[in-house]
């Protein structure tokens, strides 16, 4: 997995490309959450992610509740349905911004 961060007025967009499984969410995990000491808003552009497991659902779910502390938000942009699925079954569609 390779994040490429890009830094905007205010907030922060992370391109995500690759499986983000439990070998690669602690990477996304870190770097979503230096992102949020940078800026207040995060971004998670997803188009090249196909595969999310359970510990990518988790670094998520840590960068949501940092997001929420902070009161900032995180996004996630260009969902690939398989992803978009993990989301729905997993409960986790009621719980992040997907757009």
């Amino acid at each position: 997995m390779t994040i490429t961060e890009i830094k905007g007025d205010g907030n922060i967009q992370l391109s995500i490309e690759g499986n983000v499984d439990t070998n690669t969410a602690p990477q996304l995990q870190t770097q979503i959450l230096q992102s949020f000491q940078k800026a207040k808003n995060v971004v998670l552009e997803m188009s090249k992610c196909p595969y999310m497991s359970s510990a990518g659902l988790r670094a998520l779910l840590i960068g949501q509740k940092t997001a929420t502390s902070k009161g900032g938000s995180m996004k996630l942009v260009n969902v690939q349905p398989t992803v978009k699925e993990v989301f729905n079954v997993s409960g986790f569609a009621t719980i992040l911004t997907v757009v």
